[in-house]
């Protein structure tokens, strides 16, 4: 869309400028059918994944690994059919999708606040930075004789396990994306007498999004993993504490289940974060495959 004053200055005889919001005809039927055919190729492929396996389990293949004794994913679909109509399987999920909001959710205020703090203030930096990069390379689950010993109940300390989890991919992710920032952008509002909460609010947080974000994706994968590795050791109830007892009783199609709705889980809390994301972070500019 062309405006007078760019009109003037291009002249009589140049052409309009078109707005770059006006996407070319069609752009939006393309976008779908390519997201109709992704998810189409997506969906062939996990369902290529289960033919292979019920093809090796029918047949009781052993082709260096043993397939003989794997449940077949009809089985797997009978027991979770069966699991589907007892509610120990959604107190199950319930439990476990407490545990690992209640700890995201601190680990993500606690990791972000850490984060844009030790990168802002050398201060805070040099008083905070050490104690955090010694405890870093402890993976959370060999924290969990600590959180036995320190915390007076399980869950306490499952919760615990699970922010720690998540704590450090969150602060780490929002230290680099706050010092990766360009420094122009905060001159520039200075400038115009922005203040240092000015410049927080409008500046540091909106531009340290896509990396506190990635920071967030990955702090929750680990999560999961780590709560559910607390649930097996000291947990009552929780998708985790399920399938090792299903283990524990020789249930493997009870143990498939659990690891298939760990995975779900897992996964539809990943895509929430990433969806949040794309939704905060609209005004970034993208490229051809930014739309996906």
């Amino acid at each position: 869309m062309s405006t007078p004053a760019l009109d003037a200055t291009l002249g009589p005889g140049a052409p309009a400028v078109e707005s770059a919001d006006a996407a070319p005809p069609g752009t939006g039927r393309t976008r779908t059918a390519a997201g109709l055919r992704g998810w189409a190729v997506r969906l062939a492929s996990l369902a290529a994944v289960v033919a292979v396996w019920q093809w090796l389990t029918a047949t009781d293949a052993r082709v260096g690994l043993r397939f003989d004794r794997l449940p077949s994913p009809t089985e797997v679909a009978a027991e979770f059919g069966r699991q589907l109509g007892t509610g120990i399987y959604y107190l199950d999920l319930a439990q476990s999708l407490i545990r690992i909001l209640t700890g995201f959710a601190l680990a993500a205020v606690v990791g972000i606040a850490l984060g844009v703090l030790v990168a802002r203030s050398r201060w805070a930096g040099d008083l905070l930075l050490p104690p955090i990069e010694v405890v870093r390379p402890i993976p959370a689950i060999a924290l969990v004789p600590i959180a036995i010993l320190v915390f007076p109940t399980d869950e306490q300390g499952i919760v615990f396990i699970t922010f720690a989890a998540a704590f450090f991919p969150i602060m780490v992710s929002t230290r680099h994306a706050v010092r990766a920032l360009p420094t122009l952008w905060e001159d520039a509002v200075r400038t115009m007498g922005g203040g240092r909460v000015h410049v927080l609010w409008n500046v540091v947080l909106p531009g340290t999004l896509p990396g506190v974000f990635g920071g967030l994706s990955v702090g929750m994968g680990v999560a999961w993993i780590c709560v559910i590795s607390a649930e097996m050791i000291s947990g009552e109830f929780g998708v985790g504490y399920r399938t090792w007892h299903a283990y524990t009783v020789v249930d493997y199609p009870g143990v498939l289940v659990g690891m298939a709705s760990i995975g779900v889980l897992d996964w539809v809390a990943s895509a929430s974060i990433e969806l949040l994301g794309r939704r905060l972070t609209r005004w970034l500019p993208r490229g051809e495959g930014g739309a996906r």
